[in-house]
């Protein structure tokens, strides 16, 4: 993937074996974007299982972070299981975007671009923090009941 982000003409990208390393370089690497030299992290392109740590771990601790230049960082999970069950688990714990293994460039250009051109407003509720998890607009076919008629009284005077 960091040989398709170089072809794609990303700049800096960061590597890690483990959330555990991500985790550690987020909270440093964000702590620094203070100086002029020092770019944040844009995305977070993170693998559904690893080593000391998953995804799932990586995520969480992204979408609970106190600091929000961490906690509105998007996320697009890599997955090699197709289930919707994981599909499901990554966006109930924030995932902007879930990409299935093999990666192809277009998947992984469409992913990017879908976060970039495309970013659903956070959501915020007691069980959930994340990108709005709704992907349409769907128009409302029922009774519109919030419509108002406005009546004109004319009085002669």
């Amino acid at each position: 993937m960091s040989s398709m982000l170089r072809v794609f003409g990303v700049g800096d990208i960061l590597m890690c074996s483990s959330s555990k390393e991500a985790i550690e370089l987020l909270t440093v690497t964000q702590a620094r974007t203070k100086s002029r030299y020092i770019n944040s992290v844009d995305i977070i392109l993170t693998d559904w299982l690893m080593p000391n740590g998953s995804g799932r771990d990586l995520l969480e601790w992204v979408r609970e972070h106190k600091n929000d230049s961490i906690r509105f960082i998007p996320v697009i999970v890599v997955s090699g299981y197709t289930s919707e069950k994981v599909t499901n688990e990554t966006r109930d714990l924030g995932a902007n975007e879930t990409l299935v293994k093999p990666v192809s460039g277009n998947g992984l250009a469409s992913r990017i671009c879908n976060v970039i051109d495309t970013p659903r407003p956070f959501v915020q509720t007691p069980n959930f923090f994340g990108p709005d998890r709704r992907r349409q607009e769907l128009q409302y076919t029922g009774i519109e009941r919030r419509i108002t008629t406005h009546v004109i009284v004319e009085k002669e005077i």
